[in-house]
């Protein structure tokens, strides 16, 4: 589509028509100069250690987005954005299946009690998978860094947790204070979790290698190791927690949804990054997320919470939405996440502006 006849489309495009299945997400006719929002789909889950499948999760929300009707209670004419999601790189899902089998039995060797440092071979298959991980990794730096270039916005659907770095790398290029929004079940915070540099585990743990990172926020965690308590608490508030458990408690108490909301926000500086496990969703509603865990936010809770960033005059300046399913449930709902995501973060930017 030429970026003439991209314009035409999206001018005469009906939001209430049937859902088109042209390739794009939501069906918007847009390409990649003409959208305002673009989404890097990684089809990436090498070091998960539980669950596999969401290296097809960008496949599964794609497939379910033309479903969705795209009036936003938020953003009524967000889809007039333009919102392009670029091909997913299919030599990373090829290349992803066969480091997973390599992963498996480095994760087996450990979970042996044994030491991978006792078996060149899986020594070697760790070097491999975590050069692989950088090249990922460096894919995803470059694609954010070029559409930053261009004055648009970007958002990461995974594939597991680790697959955001490489924008949020990109981001601290850019601006040099940000602070990270955390909704997951886990800190992730672990050191090279397993031996792997970039594991899902250990997202947040090189997110917060960037200086520029001055503030982790985490909402919904409620399965972590003392390792990690130690880390929060010993972070100066750099790490500020607000684990599901205790989440819960205060709804017991009567304090209502939206203060919690707006009690959270408040550590958060003025530029915010998202970064959206889907894991901290309540399981039944992403069931087949890669590690799931009882308990966690109903998909309103994180939009309101979500929502506040943005009424607050905070600026959301990307995403990611991960750890997604290979499921028609699990995709329906991660596309509705990556479309509020696109709207509130197009409503920020427009009102920083003003």
């Amino acid at each position: 589509m030429s970026p003439k006849s991209s314009r035409n489309a999206l001018a005469t495009f009906d939001p209430s028509g049937v859902g088109l299945e042209n390739g794009n997400l939501f069906g918007l006719p847009c390409d990649y100069q003409q959208a305002e929002t673009i989404i890097l789909g990684v089809p990436w889950e090498v070091t998960v250690s539980y669950h596999a499948g969401t290296a097809l999760g960008p496949a599964a929300t794609l497939a379910a987005s033309p479903q969705l009707d795209l009036y936003d209670f938020d953003h009524p004419d967000g889809w007039r954005q333009g919102i392009y999601l670029v091909p997913i790189p299919e030599k990373f899902a090829a290349q992803n299946q066969d480091l997973r089998l390599k992963a498996s039995r480095i994760i087996d060797c450990l979970e042996q009690g044994d030491q991978v440092s006792n078996h060149p071979d899986l020594v070697a298959d760790l070097q491999m998978i975590n050069a692989a991980c950088e090249t990922v990794n460096q894919w995803v730096q470059d694609q954010t860094a070029q559409a930053l270039a261009l004055g648009k916005r970007v958002g990461v659907i995974g594939g597991d947790h680790s697959v955001p770095l490489g924008a949020m790398q990109a981001l601290a290029q850019r601006y040099d204070d940000f602070g990270i929004l955390h909704i997951d079940a886990h800190a992730d915070l672990r050191r090279a979790y397993e031996g792997f540099q970039y594991s899902h585990a250990s997202i947040m743990d090189n997110a917060l290698a960037l200086p520029q990172v001055s503030r982790l926020v985490q909402v919904g965690i409620r399965d972590l190791c003392h390792d990690e308590v130690a880390r929060i608490r010993d972070s100066r508030g750099r790490i500020c927690l607000h684990g599901d458990p205790d989440l819960k408690r205060l709804c017991y108490d009567g304090v209502s949804w939206r203060e919690i909301c707006r009690r959270i926000v408040t550590e958060l500086p003025q530029r915010v990054y998202v970064s959206f496990d889907v894991d901290g969703l309540d399981p039944k509603l992403c069931p087949h997320t890669g590690t799931p865990v009882p308990g966690g936010l109903e998909l309103e809770e994180a939009f309101c919470l979500f929502r506040q960033v943005v009424h607050s005059g905070r600026t959301l300046i990307g995403f990611d939405v991960s750890e997604v399913g290979n499921h028609e449930w699990d995709g329906n709902v991660a596309a509705r996440a990556v479309y509020k995501l696109c709207n509130l973060m197009a409503k920020s930017v427009r009102s920083a502006e003003y």
